[in-house]
């Protein structure tokens, strides 16, 4: 629970500032050089975290654990947009006796229900005390409180972070309107962007777990439900098997009364949290299930399965298209797993099924790599050209079967974990491996260091988002005809290395 409220801590510090604005900037700067391209309409860089969802080799992530990451996060942007709100409507006091005020913005004002004489000639300032009563309405719906900022007015929550971006919108139009466009540009165009790239959430919530865990607890569920006695015992395309009909189902494997064992019992009730969260929340606040150790075509089906006993996935029917609000990625770690990463998936995306929630999610799959435990595994030559080589053949994969790749990269803070400089490390992807996305962790002091101030972390976020534009559009490798003759020489220093490393260790 520390872990949380320290993780939290970055926003106020600095990320609250910097992310709506970096967004901003890089739209503008793209919207002037194309104006009719429409560029960047969703934000260009979001957060994520798993401090709470992450139960790989954890044992004190639970569903209380896990929910309270989720809900922490909320408070934390909720008290953000009241707190802007605030500001906002002491700001805008501009008098009806001196403009022709819009319908739309009268409109907001009269559904405030605001009728303090104080403010009866200040349709702005109303406005936006409605939408703060409505803001506070939903946070008090999420939450279950009316956090620093809040107003109770008795209002209708919003449901969803577009409802509140449409009031805003209007603010925007009716402000531009009265010729005020200079007010616009400042505090409410900072709170616009900021509901764009935080909503209600804050920050997605990774789920993680081990596939070896998947494994026993789909072998207790499969075995209480009368399924199959002894899944442990089957082979691996007898698993698949099994696994593929089960997905085509909407039988539970579980019910009220069932008893199980702990690990069980508290798998489940993870999941259970994470539904819950999207629920609420909605799917952007637990968009990814990642799984560890990712070795077979059965480590996914099994992730599948249990997403679906808790409710966030369901096969589709006649009259609907698969529910997949959360995507499932393989995490490849060791270097064989890299090495056959790819050939991994394929054989995944030729169950029928798991083709299914593919094509439901907009043909999109993403797939973790591992850096650190590649690096114990086979050292550091050896384990960064293994990513490498992973990354084309992925991105070979993705070519055929129309996928649109995006590739997480697990790095850590030691050169040994990944480490070192970002942007650097992101023009040293393969070709077509950062197709305009890419995610990337920032672990323990790295956090510290790149962002508890707002300077330093605008200039590590633009390293960022520079390296990505660049590795998208440009030829960085710049290999050409060579590259063939280049990949064979790496192959053989990687094999040496790898030798020399195991006989050193």
């Amino acid at each position: 629970q520390d872990e949380i409220d320290v993780g939290l801590r970055y926003y106020d510090a600095a990320l609250f500032d910097v992310i709506p604005r970096l967004n901003a900037d890089v739209r503008a700067s793209l919207r002037a050089r194309w104006p009719d391209a429409d560029i960047l309409r969703e934000p260009l860089v979001r957060m994520g975290s798993w401090i709470g969802g992450d139960r790989d080799g954890n044992p004190y992530v639970t569903a209380e654990v896990a929910h309270r990451a989720s809900f922490a996060a909320a408070q934390v942007a909720l008290t953000h947009h009241l707190e802007a709100l605030t500001g906002l409507e002491r700001e805008l006091s501009i008098s009806a006796r001196l403009v022709n005020v819009p319908d739309e913005l009268e409109q907001l004002a009269a559904a405030s229900g605001d009728d303090s004489p104080f403010r009866a000639d200040e349709p702005f300032r109303r406005a936006v005390r409605g939408i703060r009563g409505r803001l506070s309405a939903s946070a008090s719906a999420i939450i279950g409180e009316i956090p620093d900022g809040g107003v109770d007015l008795g209002l209708e929550p919003y449901a969803r972070p577009s409802e509140l971006l449409e009031d805003l919108e209007k603010v925007d139009r009716s402000l531009r309107a009265v010729g005020d466009g200079i007010l616009a540009d400042e505090q409410l165009a900072q709170l616009r962007e900021s509901v764009q790239t935080f909503g209600f959430h804050l920050s997605a919530l990774d789920m993680r777990q081990n596939s070896e865990v998947h494994e026993t607890v789909v072998a207790e569920l499969l075995e209480w439900s009368g399924v199959h006695s002894d899944y442990l015992a089957l082979r691996e395309d007898e698993r698949v098997e099994i696994l593929a009909r089960e997905l085509l189902t909407r039988r539970p494997l579980t019910s009220a009364e069932a008893s199980f064992s702990e690990q069980t019992t508290k798998e489940l009730g993870i999941l259970r949290a994470a539904a819950e969260t999207v629920r609420i929340l909605g799917p952007e606040a637990v968009p990814n299930y990642i799984i560890s150790m990712c070795t077979s075509v059965s480590d996914m089906l099994e992730a599948a399965l249990l997403l679906r006993e808790a409710g966030l996935l369901a096969p589709g029917s006649a009259d609907n298209e698969p529910y997949v609000p959360i995507g499932i990625v393989p995490l490849f770690e060791t270097i064989e797993d890299l090495a056959h990463g790819a050939e991994t998936l394929e054989a995944t995306l030729a169950i029928p099924a798991y083709r299914s929630f593919i094509e439901a999610r907009g043909k999109r799959q993403e797939v973790m790599l591992g850096y650190s435990d590649s690096n114990k595994d086979g050292g550091y030559l050896a384990a960064n050209w293994a990513l490498y080589r992973a990354e084309l053949d992925l991105v070979a994969l993705a070519e055929r079967h129309g996928l649109r790749l995006q590739l997480f990269h697990g790095r850590g803070g030691t050169v040994g974990r990944g480490g070192g400089p970002s942007y650097e490390a992101i023009l040293a992807q393969p070709p077509g491996a950062v197709q305009g996305s890419l995610r990337i962790t920032e672990q323990g002091e790295i956090i510290a260091a790149k962002y508890a101030q707002p300077r330093i972390a605008r200039r590590n976020l633009e390293s960022l988002v520079a390296a990505t534009l660049e590795s998208t559009l440009l030829d960085v490798e710049g290999l050409g005809d060579d590259a063939s003759e280049a990949y064979q020489i790496m192959d053989e220093l990687a094999i040496l290395a790898r030798s020399a490393y195991a006989a050193l260790v």
